[in-house]
């Protein structure tokens, strides 16, 4: 890359790709060195995928707060399903609790900790 980059004029797409490549030499390679890191990101960007799609979409939440409520309830979502829950199940159980659920114990009903009622 370094000798095709010394043959490329310096204001050309070409040259500042190979440019950026050069800078981060270092971490594009580093999968080499350690089996278990995957080659790609391809897994974090589907994961994140629907957010970026809708971005434009919640620019009209209403409100700065509404904003914030609607990150904090995706934020939920994303992280029941990450821990394998179902997101409609996950919020319908803490949402019936929440209310008779002790102050001290709040923790038990996050996504990572959360256990379903067996009724």
């Amino acid at each position: 890359m370094v000798l095709q980059r010394r043959q490329i004029t310096d204001a050309t797409a070409t040259a500042r790709a190979l440019d950026y490549s050069l800078k981060r030499w270092g971490a594009l390679t580093r999968f080499l060195d350690d089996g278990q890191l995957p080659i790609d990101n391809n897994w974090a960007e589907n994961q994140i995928r629907p957010i970026a799609i809708g971005r434009k979409n919640w620019l009209f939440a209403g409100s700065l707060r509404a904003g914030q409520r609607a990150t904090a309830v995706m934020s939920l979502i994303q992280s029941a399903r990450l821990n394998g829950h179902d997101p409609y199940a996950y919020l319908k159980d803490v949402l019936q609790r929440l209310p008779t659920h002790k102050n001290h114990q709040i923790a038990q009903l996050l996504p990572h900790r959360w256990q379903p009622l067996h009724s």
